[in-house]
């Protein structure tokens, strides 16, 4: 009973902009790193379909909640608008999939632009849902995301992100 009144406690405080409040900003980009991180299996024949198949990979990953298989899809030169590091996606990724006993990702991809066949740029947006042991058992929320890929010979890895809820900014 006290957990879920701390994390009643720490989610209201978020909504208020208390100390929660960069934990809370930085959990959707988690979720959606996980969902966008996904490459199916089969041969993808241009870069385009490879950008679609890690996005797939990513999704399936963040799902199972595999963090490791999420953290190979990112550079280690990863860095974002936030301040977020590749480093602090996977503290961040740790803690998430620690809280959540089930996550659901539903995503639109809305374009995929590959430049040179060696730099991708994807605009998507995802509604993420997790169970927990909160008052209410579960959270959702929607995001928009923006995720700048380069393909380093062998894999397409994640660079830098920005994200915002639907009908937000970017950032």
């Amino acid at each position: 009973m006290t957990t879920a009144v701390s994390e009643t406690r720490a989610h209201s405080c978020a909504r208020r902009g208390g100390p929660g409040r960069a934990r809370a900003r930085r959990l959707p980009l988690l979720v959606l790193l996980c969902s966008a991180m996904t490459a199916c299996g089969g041969p993808a024949t241009g870069p385009e379909e490879q950008v679609r198949n890690w996005l797939r990979q990513g999704q399936e990953a963040a799902e199972a909640k595999e963090r490791r298989a999420l953290m190979r899809m990112i550079s280690p030169a990863y860095a974002d608008a936030r301040g977020n590091s590749r480093d602090s996606l996977e503290n961040l990724l740790r803690i998430y999939f620690l809280r959540q006993q089930k996550i659901a990702l539903v995503t639109r991809i809305e374009e995929v632009t590959v430049i040179g066949g060696t730099a991708a740029k994807v605009s998507l947006t995802a509604a993420m849902a997790g169970t927990n042991d909160g008052t209410m058992g579960f959270s959702a929320d929607v995001y928009h995301f923006t995720f700048e890929l380069e393909h380093d010979g062998d894999d397409w890895l994640l660079i830098a992100a920005r994200w915002g809820q639907l009908g937000s900014d970017l950032r």
